[in-house]
């Protein structure tokens, strides 16, 4: 009897290790390609590292006196466009980064919640880039105005690139997170944690929190904080709408099951 045991729990413990280990393989093969696609898109988009860069600072190059900026570093007139443009490849290659994501954790998933996850990591897709485009098009002419314009009348306002860099890396990761607010709603009322009716109840709350989420990761003013926390209250109610229909369409697949 001991002896069958013994041999049960060998068995059960060499399956355990073989499945770890072919969960590492894929985990290996997984990384592989993604570490292959941003270099692809980084290879591709190198030759064009000085028009990138020019393009991603006409926001504040057309407030600044002059419309130009400096550099102050010996080597970031090379290394401030070569940096912003693996930024710009990490960002481009997003979509094949989540998708390797969700193809690695899709196994473990029931068809009722691959159903719902594939469209929302669709839509994390969408709403990450409009959080970029937000952030560039609506975002940086108003901050960068703002910021030239109460600048003082004996200060000449010069910009270093390698800052300006780390700045609007800062703000677009900021915004492009933000606009993941539906998302992370939709997903709390999925896993039970919480019900549309209470993230109803806490709107309150919600908007506080993300003045307070906008304080923390935008600049020190209040333009920022403000364009960085008024859209992600919205998104909130956007998440409390979506979870709804979600909720709805799970139920009616359940009772359809059944």
């Amino acid at each position: 009897m001991t002896e069958g045991a013994d041999k049960a729990s060998a068995d059960e413990e060499k399956l355990q290790e073989g499945t770890l280990i072919s969960h590492l393989v894929e985990l290996r093969e997984r990384l592989l390609k993604i570490s292959a696609a941003v270099v692809l898109a980084f290879v591709a988009l190198l030759p064009f590292s000085n028009k990138i860069f020019d393009f991603v600072s006409e926001p504040i190059v057309s407030v600044l006196p002059g419309n130009r900026m400096i550099a102050t570093a010996v080597a970031s007139p090379l290394l401030t466009p070569f940096k912003l443009t693996f930024f710009v490849a990490l960002f481009a290659a997003m979509p094949i980064v989540l998708y390797q994501a969700w193809a690695f954790v899709a196994p473990g998933l029931y068809r009722k919640e691959k159903h719902f996850a594939l469209p929302l990591l669709a839509f994390s897709i969408l709403l990450f880039y409009l959080g970029v485009a937000f952030a560039y098009f609506v975002v940086f002419p108003l901050l960068f105005g703002f910021f030239t314009a109460t600048a003082p009348a004996n200060v000449e306002v010069m910009t270093d690139i390698s800052q300006y860099l780390d700045f609007i890396t800062m703000i677009v990761l900021a915004f492009g997170l933000a606009f993941e607010v539906p998302i992370v709603t939709v997903l709390l009322v999925w896993a039970g944690l919480t019900t549309p009716a209470k993230l109803g109840a806490a709107r309150s709350y919600v908007f506080l929190g993300a003045f307070v989420i906008g304080m923390f990761l935008t600049p020190p003013d209040v333009i920022s904080q403000t364009l960085l926390a008024v859209p992600m209250y919205l998104l909130y109610e956007v998440g409390i709408l979506m979870s709804r229909f979600f909720v709805r369409r799970g139920n009616d697949a359940e009772a359809t099951v059944k």
